[in-house]
């Protein structure tokens, strides 16, 4: 293995990028035949277009106007971007992505052990849908396997992360041989397409798939790892930045497309959005409907399309009445009209003096405290066993409004059902916030570290707060902020599922029982509202056993990612605009 880069390497490094006929010269220099054939990789979401192998840049043009439809090429190391962007400029952009590099010999091995998953390669069908899953929840492209080029012709190999006690699938990432692609006289390699669950609590995922590729390419006897990264992706570039990555001036050059289209359009109104308004908009955007953003900062937008306007809220419309929301916000309402619809639904009551509570307490065993109109999981208290509990829970009830509800515990699994245009969209399990010890951190700086993964993968919209919930939670299981959670031990940290205080979601709309779906499709006619995120305490999701819990008028959407979610709601919103699949 070198110890330094090489001549071309540095000169690379420093800027002095080589013309594509001198480039081709200085491998047959340095002992390299030139490629008598342009390389192309499919990748299987994808070409890459190896930029040096060109002769010349119109060829490259014209090969990465052969893109096909619902697919993103992507022309690598191109030396001269501006003679390949000066045949098709109309067609062909310059990607603003940083291309990176870690020289082997400038590689030092992680000085801390992660636990609890293990790397290895993607093999069967079920890796590759877990990994589709993942990508495209990430906002990927998926993996078409059938269009790999094989592994003997210079392919790719994916990789994925998998939890060891779980069995799922947290994280995945691609690697490419270059001497094998296309006969790198360097000796490099790069990688692509990383992404991590951002629901996992597991730390570490992206950085040791990072250093398991080094790792394996040095094994190779190879002498660098490139990637590309977007330029204002902070988080990972912090990470490269560690490992010892460089810039490397080299570019990238795209077609310009549906897929492609932020990347050359710039920054856009949609980019102040939240994740809950932004994908709505994005799908406008793809049906050629007019967006105008009215207010960033509170998700409001209004879309225009044929003669037809329509204002949003992230996913509540004008199709929303003011009597469905009322009924929505006031759980009493919610309560009492799911009930006159014949469905399944707790014991409720205002809380009142001391006397009344306790009745109540009693009656029911346990008890969930929650305010009368509040959203986002704020005020509500689980699960309560003692009136000294319930009194404490309904004082923080009341932070958020001054009308406190006693409803009675029901035992089970959180499940969030979407319905849209009454049709069940997608379902899914919603898990409270937990985190996993290593017996060196207390379960305060784990928390921490897990609300910082949370915020980065959901632009801020997800954190577990460290409230008296939270503490009652630690407090019942043993343990407080300062504990140090054994090596390996699940704890969760919330009893609440709900996704604004650190929850995560377990997809079920595949395996949802009938009877949930009907009880869910009764409950948005009882409302008589198009669009509701409608949460069940249920045994599971494919038992029919329900007790109906709270409605939200403004569920959101990108929590159901990779389910058609965004397409279902402009679908109702424009029906001429549907798309055919």
């Amino acid at each position: 293995m070198k110890a330094h880069p090489s001549t071309y390497g540095q000169r690379l490094l420093r800027g002095q990028v080589p013309s594509y006929e001198r480039l081709q010269a200085r491998l047959a220099d340095e002992g390299s035949e030139p490629h008598e054939e342009p390389r192309s990789l499919h990748c299987g979401w994808g070409r890459l277009l190896i930029g040096h192998t060109y002769a010349e840049p119109g060829q490259l043009a014209r090969a990465l106007l052969e893109e096909q439809p619902g697919e993103r090429d992507i022309a690598l190391y191109v030396a001269a971007p501006q003679q390949v962007l000066a045949q098709a400029p109309q067609q062909l952009f310059l990607d603003p992505s940083d291309t990176l590099r870690l020289w082997f010999s400038d590689y030092r091995p992680a000085s801390r052990v992660f636990r609890g998953f293990r790397i290895r390669r993607a093999q069967s069908d079920e890796d590759w849908q877990a990994i589709n899953t993942l990508y495209q929840t990430r906002g990927m492209l998926p993996v078409k396997t059938e269009l790999l080029t094989p592994r003997h012709l210079g392919g790719p190999v994916y990789w994925l992360a998998e939890d060891e006690d779980t069995g799922a699938v947290i994280g995945s990432v691609m690697g490419l041989n270059h001497l094998k692609a296309f006969e790198d006289p360097e000796g490099g390699s790069s990688l692509w397409c990383l992404a991590v669950d951002p629901n996992t609590t597991r730390p570490g995922v992206g950085e040791v798939l990072v250093r398991h590729l080094v790792e394996h390419f040095m094994s190779r006897g190879l002498n660098y790892l490139d990637l590309s990264v977007l330029h204002d992706n902070r988080q990972a570039k912090r990470l490269y930045t560690k490992l010892g990555f460089r810039n490397l001036p080299t570019f990238a050059v795209k077609r310009k497309n549906g897929i492609n289209q932020p990347l050359f359009l710039g920054p856009g109104p949609q980019d102040g959005l939240n994740p809950y308004a932004r994908i709505i908009v994005e799908e406008a955007y793809r049906r050629g409907i007019d967006v105008q953003v009215d207010d960033a900062d509170s998700g409001l937008f209004t879309l225009s399309h044929g003669g037809r306007r329509v204002r949003c809220r992230e996913s509540l419309s004008d199709l929303t009445t003011a009597v469905s929301m009322t009924l929505c916000q006031d759980k009493r309402l919610t309560q009492r009209t799911l009930a006159a619809a014949g469905l399944n639904v707790p014991a409720q009551q205002l809380a009142g003096n001391a006397d009344d509570n306790l009745a109540f307490l009693e009656d029911h065993g346990a008890v969930v405290v929650k305010p009368v109109d509040g959203e986002q999981g704020h005020g509500v208290a689980v699960n309560l066993t003692t009136l000294d509990e319930v009194t404490q829970a309904i004082e923080q009830a009341r932070r958020f409004d001054s009308r406190v509800l006693l409803e009675s515990f029901h035992e089970g699994h959180d499940l969030r059902i979407l319905v849209i245009g009454f049709e069940v969209v997608a379902a899914a399990i919603r898990h409270p916030a937990q985190v996993i010890g290593d017996g060196q951190h207390s379960i305060g700086r784990l928390i921490d570290a897990q609300s910082r993964r949370r915020q980065a993968a959901t632009g801020g919209e997800s954190r577990i707060p460290k409230d008296e919930e939270t503490l009652r939670t630690l407090q019942a299981a043993g343990f407080d902020y300062d504990s140090i959670l054994p090596a390996g031990q699940r704890l969760a940290v919330r009893r609440t599922a709900n996704l604004h205080t650190g929850g995560c979601l377990e997809d079920v709309t595949a395996r949802l029982h009938p009877t949930l779906a009907e009880a869910a499709v009764q409950a948005a006619r009882a409302l008589d509202i198009p669009v509701v995120g409608l949460d069940l305490m249920v045994r599971a999701a494919d038992q029919p056993e329900y007790v109906f819990i709270e409605a939200n008028e403004r569920a959101g959407l990108a929590n159901h990612e990779p389910q058609p979610v965004a397409e279902r709601f402009v679908d109702l919103l424009f029906p001429l605009s549907r798309t055919t699949n």
